[in-house]
């Protein structure tokens, strides 16, 4: 055995004994790599620009170019857009762990964290939650635009931050997904093209933009009951009012779905590269 792979095993037997001690270990770690993900999104401001520059165009384009054409059947269009303009955005925004962790990948930096005596499930957890905190900067973004072009809440402050609270942890469970196509990429750019296709037909054939009913029979079904437009509809109950509580359950139920089968998925494909 080498020397470097010596010191990498004496390193790993210096890891702190029994659950409680590991568990504070794992978080130490995941902050540590939440933080490092977040600076490296402030060192590159051009992506941090351009991420905030899109959901201004779609809510810009939307409801000044599409706007008069669409009549959604209660209130008006963007009251209606908003909530789907939310949904999309931080889905799309859930692309970047793919990237990321396809760009650490390429880098070897993977391999470095392997040699350090830290734990594993750092990596993965660090780039979902820093990618939900950028989420969080992206959602007050379309806040303030959306009450610039017209947007108004018809509920309350409580339920307002209720439906992003729904929106931000669907984003953060689609991260997971992301997270699989990321480490089965062999670079950032495979990263990105194999993950739009996915969340293309989830984004806009759904409720996000237009109401179900104006799209062809055959297409109800599917745009009525996949993620996209569940979690549009519960937001936009608790932002617009009507009941939510049912839309909320099932939006949730998606979410927890969605952890449940994609995060196990990619913890494997993390062990087996790793």
């Amino acid at each position: 055995m080498s020397a470097p792979a010596v010191v990498a095993v004496a390193d790993r037997n210096r890891l702190p004994d029994g659950p409680t001690a590991r568990l504070r270990w794992a978080v130490a770690d995941t902050v540590t790599l939440t933080v490092r993900n977040l600076i490296g999104y402030l060192r590159v401001p051009e992506a941090l620009f351009f991420s905030s520059v899109q959901p201004i165009m779609f809510v810009l384009l939307f409801r000044y170019v599409f706007g008069g054409a669409i009549h959604p059947p209660h209130g008006s269009y963007v009251n209606f857009l908003i909530p789907g303009i939310f949904v999309q955005t931080v889905a799309f925004g859930s692309i970047g762990t793919s990237i990321g962790l396809a760009e650490d990948l390429q880098k070897g930096i993977v391999e470095r964290f392997r040699a350090l005596p830290m734990a594993r499930s750092a990596v993965l957890a660090g780039r979902t939650i820093a990618d939900l905190v950028r989420n969080v900067f992206v959602a007050v973004i379309i806040t303030g635009i959306g009450y610039a072009v017209g947007f108004r809440v018809q509920t309350n402050a409580l339920a307002f931050i209720a439906g992003l609270g729904v929106i931000l942890i669907f984003a953060y469970a689609l991260s997971w997904g992301f997270a699989l196509v990321g480490l089965s990429a062999p670079n950032s750019e495979t990263a990105q093209v194999m993950s739009f296709p996915l969340l293309f037909p989830l984004t806009f054939a759904s409720a996000a933009f237009v109401p179900v009913q104006t799209m062809p029979s055959w297409l109800q079904g599917f745009a009525t009951h996949q993620p996209v437009s569940v979690v549009v509809n519960a937001t936009r109950a608790l932002m617009l009012g009507g009941p939510a509580a049912s839309l909320v359950w099932q939006s949730l139920a998606w979410t927890v779905g969605i952890v449940v089968v994609l995060a196990p998925l990619a913890v494997r494909r993390y062990r087996r590269i790793a």
